[in-house]
């Protein structure tokens, strides 16, 4: 699929300078194979400014991007001076649009930097980062003045000014290029001392015609040697700051995205603006060979869209693909991810190569796993998409599915209509991703499936998108991730097929038929023979030529969808044969009894949600548009389920009462938002394998477990404080029930929240949310209720406690 954007651009380096005042010998910009900034004007101009924050902003309204980050830089941007640099961060704020937050850094060499920048910065919003090889001895190796003198006196200023209170929260981190010859423990040591909220360390720019620099005795992989000692010396530490190399190890080991494009499969959404204006893809590839990084585009004649379709771009894009073959089948590739794009430049094969650190970045992977930094095995799923949400120190860059107000909205466990859909772009996202990686991994090449859907891709997206956004659509990468070869790879050509209905084009696909079935996901079944069918879309509807030659032009079982109040339309998935994902087996195909049994059900029950639990109900109608019946559990047991690798469906046995539909519906769906968040967010330790009693539970569950628990269960203890507002003044069994209940919920999951936060083992993010499931069930706990509710309560915990069971919550 690569005619589309797959991911659009959302960082942003703005060379502000063309020119430095130090004279740094291991520099990309002048010391290396590109000489372009010999031609380019030294200070970037106001009108460029404007129209690079004019195209940013038509960017992040075309892609509905919650946030972008914009990196001021140089050569050296404080060079360009404080009435510019006002005028770039005034230019790009004023752009975006107001649901857009904007990201604004600087990166300087910080000799310049004094309290007056400071002032500014804080004025405008600008984090700052500085570049610091370690103590004077390492910093001096390279970053010198022109005529020889050190610089490290005048970055060590600039590092305790924003130290200082009035600034601290401005310091974005440090920049570390390595050098072997440096000690590595003088340098982690002296930098640990200037508590830097970040730092990165830098393998230094080379590439197989310019090799990295070898010592004499260093080893077959120094540069893995020299991180992982400081590694070491990190995690004795406590970790005191983020480090993204270390840390994005430590993700993709667990199946999680990388922090940093040097690292993972993750694609890249950056792109620089030179001074004269021209746009270049990232600044590393000056070190490959002169012209390398440019487009032949520029912001007044081309779009950022123009600009995310360049080759060189969207090769960086391609993950998995885009590797070569050596890099394909390297155990630790998802980690590693082929290392920086640049380093993999050989002149005779281009980048098609591993990076010229390869050694080095197996050895490093390698060892930071048996170093016990990531306990968990590999994840064979991945679960997230690209996110940037360090546990310590950083200040996190949430990724551009979701804005800050957004995640506290979450949190709290609500989610407005933009919030969730929100949600369901960055899983439709995830979707793809893994439906290319589960790709890749068959070594099936170019097959005709796979072609048709990167064909329509491009010609008729919605009607891909439309497939793809069923919830079923990514189980099948999912199982085939996880080793589950049987999946075959029919659910992928059945995709193909029902886009190609969609599209009504003329498409031909062959899918493979077992069972009598025909699938058509997001459509419906056509009884066939088994064997290969080949389904051919067409405008005024489909043919499916069987293998036996017959021809069928109709959906035997449609797919059926109930419409509700407002416009709102259900589908009823009983046909998907991936619906099993569900921890509860499922309903087969539904009779007309019992369709119109559901109809009524589901029509009662959302009238309930929107009068019951209005905060919820917005959220729940952006973003479920399944319903999976399930069987029924045994007699008084209501049964329900939302699937992980699932997104917009629930799984439910019809019960016997709509209010009691509408409770297991927003319960379910707070595991469906959930669990999108956790794709994009790390909210607890994945390695913390201890376990944690849930209030409600006689049996103890992992962190995740309980988190999930207490996060559905805001929307329960919602559902019994309306309940119980609305019986306010009136007596009766029903009134004393919903009191009753509401007292029991509101104690459980107090008690659940705080549970979470002392346990330890959640980041710093996970602590945020935590506060945000706090402050909405903290308000209910201030209801007074009558004695006999709270004694009801109470009997209700007793039992739970002495008989190792909960009673069921009905309605």
């Amino acid at each position: 699929m690569t005619t589309r954007i797959p991911v659009p651009l959302t960082q942003f380096v703005v060379k502000m300078h063309s020119r430095c005042d130090l004279a740094c010998d291991h520099c990309y910009v002048y010391e290396h194979a590109d000489s372009s900034w010999r031609s380019r004007p030294k200070v970037i101009a106001d009108g460029i400014l404007v129209k690079a924050a004019e195209r940013v902003g038509e960017h992040a309204v075309a892609h509905r991007l919650s946030a972008v980050r914009v990196v001021l830089h140089g050569g050296e941007p404080l060079l360009a001076g404080p009435d510019r640099l006002r005028r770039a961060a005034e230019a790009f704020r004023a752009a975006l649009p107001p649901e857009c937050a904007l990201d604004l850094r600087i990166h300087t060499n910080g000799v310049l930097l004094g309290r007056a920048y400071c002032a500014l910065f804080a004025e405008l919003g600008v984090k700052v980062g500085i570049s610091l090889d370690g103590d004077r001895v390492a910093n001096d190796r390279h970053r010198r003045f022109a005529d020889g003198r050190s610089s490290h006196p005048q970055v060590l200023r600039a590092v305790r000014l924003l130290n200082e209170p009035e600034y601290r929260h401005l310091f974005a981190g440090l920049l570390c290029t390595i050098d072997i010859e440096n000690d590595p423990v003088a340098v982690y040591r002296a930098l640990a001392e200037l508590r830097p909220p970040a730092v990165d360390f830098l393998l230094p720019h080379a590439t197989w015609e310019e090799p990295p620099k070898r010592v004499p005795g260093g080893g077959e992989a120094p540069y893995a040697d020299w991180l992982l000692a400081v590694h070491r010396l990190w995690e004795a530490d406590g970790r005191p700051f983020a480090v993204r190399t270390f840390e994005s190890v430590h993700r993709t080991l667990r199946g999680l995205s990388s922090l940093t494009e040097s690292m993972g499969l993750e694609p890249s959404d950056l792109a620089v603006l030179e001074t004269d204006g021209t746009f270049e893809q990232a600044d590393s590839l000056k070190t490959a060979y002169d012209g390398a990084p440019a487009t032949g585009m520029n912001v007044f004649a081309h779009s950022l869209d123009d600009l995310a379709r360049h080759p060189g771009i969207a090769a960086r894009q391609s993950g998995l693909a885009g590797l070569s073959a050596a890099c394909r089948a390297c155990p630790v590739v998802r980690s590693c991810g082929g290392g920086l794009y640049a380093h993999r430049y050989r002149a005779d094969t281009g980048f098609d190569n591993p990076s010229v650190y390869c050694g080095d970045l197996m050895t490093l992977i390698n060892g930071i796993a048996g170093d016990g930094g990531s306990s968990a095995a590999p994840a064979a799923v991945p679960t997230a998409v690209p996110a940037a949400v360090p546990a310590q120190g950083a200040e996190p860059l949430l990724p551009a599915a979701l804005a800050p107000a957004q995640l506290d909205e979450l949190a709290r466990g609500y989610g407005s209509a933009d919030t969730v859909a929100a949600l369901g772009r960055s899983q439709l996202a995830l979707t793809r991703a893994m439906l290319a990686a589960a790709w890749d991994a068959s070594g099936q090449g170019r097959a005709q499936a796979w072609a048709l859907l990167s064909e329509l891709d491009g010609a008729v997206p919605t009607a891909v998108d439309t497939v793809l956004a069923h919830p079923y659509a990514r189980t099948w990468a999912a199982r085939r991730l996880a080793g589950d070869l049987a999946a075959g790879l029919g659910p992928l050509a059945a995709l193909a097929a029902a886009a190609a209905v969609r599209a009504g084009r003329g498409d031909a696909v062959a899918v493979p038929v077992r069972g009598g079935w025909l699938h058509l996901p997001t459509l419906g079944r056509v009884a066939v023979p088994d064997g290969e069918a080949v389904v051919t879309g067409r405008a005024d509807g489909f043919e499916v030529r069987a293998a036996d030659g017959s021809v069928r032009t109709a959906l035997d079982q449609p797919l059926r969808r109930v419409r509700l109040a407002g416009g709102w339309t259900v589908a009823l998935e009983d046909l998907d044969p991936l619906r099993d994902s569900h921890d509860h087996p499922v309903a087969e195909r539904l009779s007309e009894t019992e369709l119109l049994g559901w109809t009524g059900a589901l029509r009662e029950a959302w009238e309930l949600l929107g009068r019951d639990l209005p905060a919820y109900a917005e959220g729940i109608r952006a973003g479920l548009g399944t319903v999976t019946p399930l069987r029924s559990g045994p007699v008084g047991r209501d049964v329900s389920s939302a699937a992980r690798q699932a997104y917009g469906v629930v799984g439910i046995a019809r019960p016997a009462t709509a209010p009691t539909l509408a409770l297991l519906l927003a319960h379910e769906f707070q595991h469906v938002k959930l669990g999108a968040v956790l794709d994009l967010f790390d909210l607890h330790d994945r390695a913390d394998d201890r376990l944690y009693f849930a209030p409600w539970r006689p049996d103890p569950r992992p962190l995740e477990g309980l988190l999930q628990g207490t996060y559905a269960h805001l929307a329960v203890t919602e559902y019994w404080g309306t309940r119980t507002a609305a019986y306010d003044g009136l007596a009766g069994e029903a009134a004393a029930r919903a009191r009753a209940q509401f007292a029991l919920w509101r104690r459980y999951t107090a008690e659940a929240v705080e549970r979470l936060a002392e346990s330890g083992a959640l980041t710093g993010l996970g602590v945020r949310f935590a506060e945000g499931m706090r402050g909405s069930v903290e308000p209910w706990l201030a209801v007074p209720l009558p004695e006999a509710a709270e004694r009801e309560a109470e009997r209700v915990r007793r039992e739970r406690d002495e008989h190792g069971r909960l009673r069921s919550v009905e309605a």
